[in-house]
């Protein structure tokens, strides 16, 4: 109940220790500003009182405003409007009775229990059981006492009983409540009593007043204020149901709020930078871009050539380039990305690639420097491995500008590296970056062009991100709204279809044979574990004894093992030894994910995959299907499968179009965990569902513009009163 939290039968109590621990600590604090020399009434300064620990919950759970507790709605209800006779209660019914304690004991039965025996006016009993208690809960709930109480009845040995309701003492003029209990999300520390009373209180002091003109509100909606006031405290005869599949016309005011404080902060971020100044790149009739395409031993698909132009003419205009090029796997985007370096080194500017593992910048590396070395242009390798004087070789070379490009992992963003002409950045797989680094990154390409001339108008290189995790137009339309996107749905001519099987571990030993067959025709296989060592937490076949095993059965045959935590010298021999065909079976863990292409391989065999992410999965099945020949992905499982398991690799099953397994991903898992580490643990759409709001986010976008324009500070009001300092976030 909600009142009186210090009879809830959950109610957390602070140990004896830690109240004396804390009156010693007051006292101390007030006997060392009493005993100064200098102390007086009017001179020490009052110390601040100590936060509660309920207190201290609301910081952690971002509870610091009172908009904050006015927007952290209940996850539920219950229902305190009405007492339900004990005769009238049926077995699973959740009910509220009222009556008088006839028996309280205590019984040791296995375990210590408070059994209280409730009589109603009319008859009725229930036996309320508590295997956690403490003393007060015994003084209230003593013989003689009125109590009302909540819970669900169950019938059993000894009658009808309640475990564990929640209850509170009162007298026969106790009003009943007016509206429906809200229950909160909450934390151990954190009473739902206490967080109940802050959030009324809040209610009460919070700017609710309507932000945006009348006009821009869609019809039928209630004000914000009438909305929150109804969430908090709706009346009992409003229809659960609405309420809890979020339908309802306030449910509806929310989200349409949310959505538009969302929009607003990216187009804001989108009009800011193009009030930024940037290098004009141009490339030259002749230049190194056109004499890397006449080098190419390909020709560009028509999805490659349309991307490029849209990157070349973003990187021709005086605002900074902010794209998105995104392509499923095998798409091809690491030669536009050459090719838009080139354009910008043509220009005589220089081209920093990031990648986020080390495998996958080398990939890149060795990539660039067969196309872009035999066109004498100087490529730097800076990553965690390259030390002593190869690593200042590196810097000096970034540093001078000798080097047109320079490719690496997070390195590339540390304190002592530095640019003398840095015009473009390209960050592949951008998604694995965390808010942080991406923020960092942005700041330190933003240095390099920038010097401290006053009133000079800041500068930024051009950034192009690249993902083979395809965006859902939902989600483009919402974390990505500042972002042009430009997307490769076409894969280049040759590559071979991929057939995915599903196989329960029960059937190993065929897949062995099957992959003795591929070996023994030649050609090359993956093999995928979720671990590197064993685990007694997990019952998983980890890479090492699969190494062991697959040696074994492959009679002389080259197995090789890859894994994260071997030194980058000797990955490196690995996989030289797997693209050039010496080695037949390669077993890794997940550092093959991305950036990995030996056409040769045409079988991938992923164990314990209901371990893995939709989106792993797809990135890892991308790493055969490269060649010409037929390849085939095996998916190995351990049952029993979830739900969520089952529809992972149902979809893998089904398809190998990038675009529908990021839709399906989507659904399975939400937007917070299909986003990763953008949100940096921040849920940035708390109440607007992207699938099922489509059409509010629709008006929301159709909408932001005009109030940028028309009404710009009711604009800054509505992003401040829901986002607060999560813009940052939102421009990562």
């Amino acid at each position: 109940m909600s009142e009186v939290p210090s009879v809830s039968s959950k109610a957390p109590r602070a140990p004896k220790s830690a109240n004396k621990t804390a009156t010693k600590a007051a006292s101390k604090r007030a006997g060392a500003v009493a005993s100064g020399p200098e102390a007086s009434a009017a001179s020490a300064p009052a110390a601040a009182p100590a936060k509660s620990a309920p207190q201290k919950a609301m910081e952690r759970m971002g509870l610091t405003r009172d908009i904050d507790l006015a927007l952290h709605l209940p996850l539920r209800y219950e229902d305190e409007t009405q007492i339900t006779p004990l005769a009238a209660a049926h077995d699973g019914d959740t009910v509220q009775c009222e009556g008088e304690v006839i028996e309280s004991r205590i019984e040791i039965r296995g375990r210590r229990q408070l059994l209280v025996k409730l009589r109603d006016d009319q008859g009725g009993q229930v036996q309320l059981r508590f295997l956690h208690f403490y003393p007060a809960h015994q003084k209230t709930l003593a013989v003689g006492a009125r109590i009302r109480a909540r819970g669900e009845i169950r019938v059993g040995f000894f009658g009808r009983e309640m475990v564990h309701p929640s209850f509170r003492k009162v007298d026969e003029q106790t009003p009943l409540a007016t509206s429906l209990t809200p229950v909160y999300p909450t934390s151990a520390q954190l009473p739902q009593a206490y967080l109940r009373k802050a959030v009324a209180s809040a209610l009460k002091r919070a700017p609710l007043d309507e932000v945006l003109p009348p006009s821009m509100i869609p019809a039928g909606l209630p004000s914000l204020r009438e909305t929150l006031q109804f969430l908090h405290h709706p009346p009992p005869s409003a229809g659960l149901s609405t309420l809890e599949d979020h339908t309802h016309p306030a449910w509806q005011r929310l989200k349409f709020e949310e959505l538009l404080a969302q929009q607003l902060s990216q187009q804001q971020a989108q009009r800011e930078r193009a009030h930024l100044r940037a290098p004009v790149l141009r490339g030259s009739k002749g230049g190194l871009h056109e004499r890397l395409l006449g080098a190419l031993p390909f020709a560009l698909t028509g999805a490659q050539q349309r991307v490029t132009e849209e990157i070349a003419a973003d990187l021709a205009l005086p605002q900074p380039m902010h794209r998105l090029l995104q392509g499923d796997v095998g798409s091809g985007k690491t030669v536009v990305a050459a090719i838009a370096a080139a354009v910008a080194m043509d220009a005589g500017w220089q081209c920093a690639l990031m990648a986020p593992t080390e495998i996958l910048a080398e990939q890149h590396f060795r990539k660039l420097i067969g196309w872009l070395e035999p066109l004498d242009v100087e490529v730097a390798w800076i990553t965690g491995s390259v030390k002593g004087k190869a690593r200042q070789k590196m810097l000096d070379a970034a540093a001078s500008g000798e080097a047109k490009l320079v490719v690496g992992t997070h390195a590339v963003i540390e304190d002592k590296v530095s640019f003398a002409r840095l015009g473009l950045a390209i960050i592949d797989e951008q998604h694995r970056f965390g808010v942080a680094q991406r923020l960092a990154l942005r700041k330190k390409l933003a240095d390099s062009l920038n010097d401290d001339t006053p009133g000079a108008v800041p500068m930024e290189p051009h950034l192009l991100m690249m993902s083979a995790t395809p965006i859902p137009r939902t989600l483009a339309m919402t974390y990505f709204a500042d972002l042009a996107v430009s997307t490769i749905d076409e894969l280049p001519p040759g590559r071979s279809p991929i057939v995915t099987r599903v196989f329960a571990d029960g059937r190993r030993d065929e897949v062995i044979e099957k992959i003795a067959a591929a070996v023994q025709d030649g050609r090359q296989v993956y093999w995928v574990c979720p671990l590197i060592e064993e685990s007694e937490a997990l019952d998983l076949k980890n890479a090492t004894e699969t190494h062991e095993e697959l040696s074994a059965a492959l009679h002389g045959k080259s197995v090789g093992l890859l894994h994260g935590r071997m030194p980058p010298a000797e990955k490196a021999a690995v996989m030289a030894l797997f693209s050039s065909g010496e080695m037949s079976v390669l077993v890794a863990t997940t550092v093959i994910e991305v950036g990995v292409d030996v056409p040769n391989a045409s079988l991938m065999v992923i164990e314990h995959a209901e371990r893995f992410g939709l989106s792993q999965l797809h990135q890892l099945r991308g790493r055969v299907g490269r060649g010409s020949v037929a390849s085939v992905c095996v998916l190995l499982y351990t049952g029993p499968l979830s739900d969520t398991g089952k529809s992972r690799l149902r979809a893998m099953a089904e398809t190998t179009d990038g675009f529908e397994i990021a839709r399906r991903d989507l659904d399975i898992r939400g937007p917070g965990e299909f986003m990763g580490a953008r949100q940096s643990g921040a849920q940035l759409l708390r109440f607007a569902d992207l699938q099922e709001d489509a059409p509010l986010l629709s008006a929301a976008r159709a909408l932001a513009p005009r109030l940028l324009d028309d009404y710009p500070q009711a604009a800054l009001r509505q992003v401040e009163r829901w986002l607060g300092h999560k813009t940052e976030y939102l421009k990562a």
